[in-house]
């Protein structure tokens, strides 16, 4: 069966901490949305992940690791393999291995995320070391997308205090507020670019 198109496309990335991150956002999440969400985590390079075994207890959604050519559907979580660059090319997934920089796989994706969905992307940066995704979180934005950055719940709160203090995020939200506020904008379909900024709040 073909697989439906994703009305929105929603990079999460994250580091150190990420984890639980990941798992409250995503028990938070109906598996109903229309969205596809993308798992950008730093992985070592020789690593076996078993991340997405691991998050697949959270959630109804269909999680899987991506293959070079995966077309994207909805309703479906996708998950970086480990030594890559991942990218979206022609509605599907392309792979770079062995990856071409150290801990730039979310700012790499979330520019391919912003040039491919436009509007209809959404970047989100939850715990970590780094600045890693603020790069791409300002691309997003010049696209018209939506920015997201987990408050301080973050176990480690470097990489999303990066992006917050570069001014490239829109929301500053739990993981949990954040998986409301992705439900309403499946729900409503509103845009950014349709209704005006909030601020962020580090609180």
């Amino acid at each position: 069966m073909r697989k439906l198109p994703p009305s929105f496309i929603v990079g999460i990335g994250g580091s150190a901490g990420g984890l639980n991150a990941y798992a409250a956002l995503l028990e938070s999440l109906p598996s109903d949305t229309g969205m596809a969400f993308v798992i950008i985590a730093h992985l070592f390079p020789s690593a076996s992940s078993h991340l997405a075994e691991i998050l697949s207890r959270h959630t109804k959604m269909r999680v899987q690791v991506v293959s070079n050519g995966m077309p994207i559907g909805a309703n479906a979580i996708y998950v970086i393999p480990p030594d890559a660059d991942l990218l979206i090319e022609s509605a599907a997934f392309k792979i770079v291995s062995p990856r071409t920089k150290r801990n730039a796989q979310i700012d790499l994706f979330f520019d391919s995320l912003a040039d491919a969905m436009g509007e209809r992307a959404i970047g989100i940066v939850v715990s970590g070391y780094d600045g890693d995704g603020t790069e791409g979180c300002k691309s997003i934005k010049r696209k018209g997308g939506v920015t997201f950055a987990q408050d301080m719940t973050a176990e480690v709160n470097l990489m999303p205090l990066h992006a917050q203090d570069a001014g490239c995020i829109d929301y500053v939200l739990p993981p949990d507020r954040i998986s409301k506020a992705l439900e309403k904008l499946a729900a409503t379909g509103v845009r950014r670019s349709r209704h005006p900024r909030r601020r962020a709040s580090k609180s």
